[in-house]
């Protein structure tokens, strides 16, 4: 079992859109048991849906009527409205008694060092305004393993990055805040290249991380 819902990058240049966020999943009705809403402790509602194979875990071994912190992507479909997809969950101490030979663990386990409501977001700063802390990220995902190649997509986030990063790479620590995600801190990773290939002047990082590996679409994770 890993130690950690949100993987360790292993490309500088890795592009991903990836949190937890605790709460109640509702769902839409009885005949939409993968739509619905995760209902926060504040009773902030985020409209959310339920990926793979998550629903049979969720059916078989979760109490859904308690809270619980789940592995998302995010997504925001609309200004304002933050849309979350489940893909995971982040409870050590259940899943661990779920299987045959399984112990129980401590919950301590279940605590996150970064705490509840922490995102991963790493991709090109395409549009910054410092002056009323507004940006937005565009993240690209890999071919699907059908081959189907899922289009780039945009995550609108508040926080302040000096327009001199605009065009770079970039690599954030986010927090959700009720329908927004704040940025708690960046670091600017490579300057994105150009159609002729050629970067936009020297790499420009903030914290040291290193540059010049090949861009990488998303895993989401």
């Amino acid at each position: 079992m890993r130690d950690h819902p949100i993987p360790a990058v292993t490309e500088p240049l890795q592009y991903r859109a990836i949190g937890v966020v605790r709460g109640i999943f509702r769902p839409e009705s009885e005949d939409q048991p993968t739509r619905g809403h995760l209902v926060d402790a504040d009773g902030q509602e985020i409209e959310a849906v339920v990926l793979g194979r998550m629903l049979t875990l969720m059916r078989r071994h979760l109490e859904m009527s308690q809270p619980h912190l789940w592995v998302v992507y995010p997504r925001c479909r609309e200004a304002g409205q933050l849309h979350l997809q489940i893909a995971g969950i982040w409870e050590p101490s259940t899943l661990a008694a779920t299987q045959d030979d399984g112990e129980a663990l401590d919950p301590s386990v279940d605590q996150l060092p970064e705490g509840d409501d922490y995102f991963s977001i790493r991709g090109e700063l395409i549009y910054t305004k410092p002056e009323s802390s507004e940006l937005v990220i565009k993240v690209r995902q890999l071919p699907r393993a059908d081959g189907f190649k899922p289009l780039p997509f945009k995550l609108q986030l508040s926080g302040d990055v000096e327009l001199a990063h605009l065009r770079h790479f970039v690599s954030l620590d986010v927090r959700r805040q009720g329908q927004a995600l704040q940025v708690e801190s960046f670091e600017v990773i490579a300057p994105m290249p150009t159609r002729g290939g050629k970067g936009r002047g020297g790499a420009s990082r903030r914290g040291g991380a290193g540059a010049g590996a090949r861009n990488r679409p998303a895993r989401n994770g």
